[in-house]
């Protein structure tokens, strides 16, 4: 399937789904009357629970503003477990098959969310621990500086063939593979949405910077991301600078409100905004011969190894040979190293003028020249 027989296939599958809008009211009753298997990526930012006996304050005796709001109150652990087993049974049946779910928690909540998840097979890919660079102090001096949450990363069975970008991961973090601790700043400055009277429009809004993240990771450009707890739009903000449709659920119209006009400022993705590096298993397949075909490599071509210590000779057939073993870019590199297995794109390198380079650059030429013509 080309790119723009994919693009039209998203097209209708987004007609039958109110994707860029906010849907007003419980997130369960919401979901429920979504299509079944409808959307690519779940990111909840539950109620946590927090159970909060009084007021916190500073020693100057001010009162820290923290979650004193209606809808992170529970009667009890067993109302929270309740409340969480329904909403992840409702975001089960809306999520496709190969899709994901994140969920995102402090550790007054996200252990009894963790266990309710496992009990609705859920299969838990990773829990990332989000560390904040700048955590609201600790005032009282009688536990250590909460400053980090938690979230889990989920698919929906073992077998799912969920989106996992990790050349686009590994890229963001120069090169190296992205770890399961992700160092950010809490949500502060002009990204902090204030409300007419200057306070915080939400209290728990959550950083761009954990969104993009997150959403360029598991999504792709097109993908459907669902927020159920949508507060003031951070989700939804995210997805459309990144070329990807959201949809947002969120009970409290104050905030939608907020939402709304948060979405409607920001402009729409350039032509080239949702480009990223993709997973080279989703990337065309080129035979080593379609260089020698098009003569961007010639029979007879010496290849070396990085360090120079191995070369075979590139003959008409696009296969390789040393002298005394002959085979494709894969078997011959492996051999002439005593390994099992070798990636020929990576281990083999051209001579050029500015000295040796991996042959996985002309490669890359050709993929590309396939994607301006898809």
């Amino acid at each position: 399937m080309t790119a723009k027989q994919k693009q039209r296939v998203a097209s209708k599958r987004s007609a039958s789904l109110p994707v860029d809008s906010i849907i007003i009211g419980d997130c369960i009753e919401a979901m429920n009357r979504l299509p079944e298997k409808s959307v690519d990526l779940i990111f909840a930012d539950p109620p946590y629970n927090l159970q909060l006996g009084g007021e916190l304050r500073r020693p100057n005796e001010s009162v820290v503003d923290g979650v004193t709001e209606k809808w992170d109150q529970f009667g009890g652990f067993d109302a929270y477990d309740s409340f969480s087993k329904a909403w992840l049974r409702a975001a089960r049946r809306v999520l496709k098959d190969d899709g994901a779910l994140w969920v995102i928690g402090s550790y007054h909540n996200i252990f009894r969310v963790g266990a309710q998840l496992q009990d609705l097979d859920f299969w838990i890919l990773n829990d990332i621990v989000w560390r904040k660079t700048n955590p609201m102090p600790n005032f009282r001096g009688k536990r250590f500086t909460n400053a980090h949450e938690t979230l889990i990363w989920c698919a929906k069975s073992p077998d799912a063939r969920y989106t996992f970008n990790y050349e686009a991961m590994k890229a963001l973090n120069e090169d190296l593979q992205m770890r399961s601790d992700w160092v950010l700043p809490i949500c502060t400055g002009h990204e902090r949405i204030k409300d007419e009277n200057g306070k915080k429009a939400h209290p728990t809004q959550k950083p761009e910077a954990l969104l993009h993240r997150l959403l360029l990771a598991t999504t792709k450009p097109g993908d459907v991301v669902l927020d159920p707890f949508f507060g003031v739009g951070s989700t939804g903000a995210v997805a459309k600078k990144m070329g990807r449709r959201y949809i947002g659920i969120e009970r409290e119209a104050s905030y939608a409100t907020v939402a709304e006009k948060r979405l409607a400022e920001i402009a729409p993705y350039e032509a080239n905004a949702n480009a990223f590096t993709m997973p080279r298993r989703a990337a065309p397949r080129v035979p080593f011969g379609t260089l020698v075909e098009r003569s961007m490599i010639r029979p007879g071509t010496t290849l070396h190894s990085a360090n120079r210590r191995h070369s075979a000779m590139v003959r008409a057939d696009g296969t390789l040979e040393t002298g005394k073993d002959a085979g494709s870019i894969h078997r011959v590199g492996a051999i002439v190293q005593g390994a099992e297995a070798c990636n020929g794109w990576t281990f083999w390198h051209l001579e050029t003028d500015k000295g040796l380079a991996p042959i996985d650059t002309l490669r890359q030429v050709i993929r590309e020249e396939m994607a301006a013509a898809a």
